[in-house]
């Protein structure tokens, strides 16, 4: 099996969580991003990520995938640990392409390597990396702090990442023109959220970076996060050319696979107006996809599906 485990092996993980701590404001939780620590007038943000299946950019994908946790949840990313496991046979070429994305990726966001891991695996067929984010913020914003009435804005678009990763990982499979494989493998420069953060986590009831089981599966993390429903509209979605031309070449559906890149948010109604505008001068794309409601069946209904638990990502059996 792989992937996250479902929510009912999560929470028998989540029961062991050592000393309990006055300063921890929301600790672990499903579907919550990141950790939030009271530091007096500041909380700290925590957060951890692996990449363990991806071959191609695995140091760019570390670095943002952890940071954009912290972004979502109102912080500001300024300190990394990363571990790294390589298989027993990895090359110099292999490690000093690993270490030179760490390095202009967190340069890049003005954050630090400050620590961390690495050691030789001879089990592993392919490098692993863990990365651990954390940041400050003066105002936590939580994947449950949605409301019904309120309005589900997304960034950019569905399967930014996933659209990336096939174009480099799948690249002989996909049956496409080479100048439309390179577009797609561009999409590695936008795989951070941190800009889109910054703007809309003053706006925001809620932040939930849409990762493994991509926008649908984000939705339904944020919708149980916060004990409510969510209804979507899949036309309202929107799905790059270039996302939809690699994901049909593989059979893959946009919606259920890899999502970093995009930042799923949720607002008051009469503030997604003014958010949107605000990303519009940011130079980022935003859109209006849904809304949450008050419901028993905590959830999404997708077209009027419904939906309890996130769905398997349709990029693993790629990789089985």
């Amino acid at each position: 099996m792989v992937g996250k485990v479902d929510p009912k092996t999560l929470a028998r993980v989540l029961a062991g969580t050592g000393a309990s701590s006055a300063a921890v404001g929301v600790g672990p939780g499903f579907g919550e991003d990141a950790a939030a620590i009271e530091l007096g007038e500041q909380t700290l943000v925590v957060s951890s990520d692996p990449i363990s299946l991806a071959a191609e950019r695995i140091g760019t994908l570390g670095v943002h995938v952890a940071c954009n946790d912290v972004a979502a949840s109102g912080g500001d990313p300024e300190w990394l640990t990363s571990v790294l496991l390589l298989p027993g046979d990895a090359d110099d070429a292999t490690i000093d392409a690993i270490v030179a994305d760490l390095d202009r990726e967190a340069a890049a966001l003005d954050a630090t390597i400050v620590g961390g891991h690495t050691e030789y695996v001879d089990q592993l067929e392919r490098p692993l990396l863990s990365l651990t984010a954390i940041g400050t913020t003066d105002r936590f914003v939580p994947t449950g702090g949605a409301e019904p009435g309120d309005r589900v804005v997304l960034t950019k678009g569905a399967g930014i990442e996933a659209t990336a990763i096939l174009a480099t990982d799948f690249a002989d499979e996909l049956g496409l023109p080479a100048d439309a494989v390179d577009a797609a493998a561009t999409f590695f420069e936008e795989i951070s959220v941190v800009p889109e953060a910054r703007v809309l986590r003053e706006h925001a009831t809620a932040m939930h970076d849409p990762t493994e089981g991509g926008v649908l599966g984000g939705l339904v993390e944020l919708a149980r996060a916060a004990e409510a429903g969510v209804e979507v509209e899949r036309a309202a979605v929107p799905v790059r050319e270039e996302t939809e031309r690699v994901c049909a070449a593989m059979g893959v559906d946009p919606l259920r696979t890899f999502g970093s890149g995009a930042l799923l948010a949720t607002l008051p109604a009469e503030r997604v107006e003014d958010a949107l505008a605000a990303l519009d001068d940011a130079g980022i794309e935003g859109a209006e996809i849904g809304r949450v409601v008050e419901s028993e069946r905590h959830g999404v209904d997708l077209d009027g599906e419904h939906f309890a638990e996130p769905p398997r990502d349709e990029l693993y059996p790629l990789w089985e």
